[in-house]
């Protein structure tokens, strides 16, 4: 697994990716966008080459995964599901900021 800031990478087997998937589209830089940081307007990306749809990322050669305020982190190539962290408030559950 690996974990930058709010987002977790965890390696999965590709016959556990659901099929059908679409690839989202990369924002105006061309990356692919794992997550907007809500404080900073950073973001966790993947400057590469790859495909990322509903939460599953393809890295079919390896990757970085780059913020503005963490280090990079390479990944090797392979299917990964991407999670946002969570944390409990009283009474509920709410997405991390970061």
């Amino acid at each position: 697994m690996y974990r930058q800031g709010d987002i977790l990478i965890v390696p999965m087997p590709e016959a556990a990716v659901p099929g059908g998937l679409r690839p989202q589209p990369r924002d105006a830089r061309g990356r692919l966008v794992l997550a907007h940081g809500e404080a900073t307007g950073h973001c966790h990306a993947i400057p590469g080459p790859g495909t990322l749809s509903r939460g599953f990322l393809h890295l079919p050669e390896g990757g970085r995964l780059v913020h503005e305020e963490h280090d990079a982190i390479s990944l090797p190539k392979g299917w990964y599901r991407v999670v946002r962290q969570r944390e409990y408030v009283p009474g509920s559950h709410r997405v991390v900021a970061d």
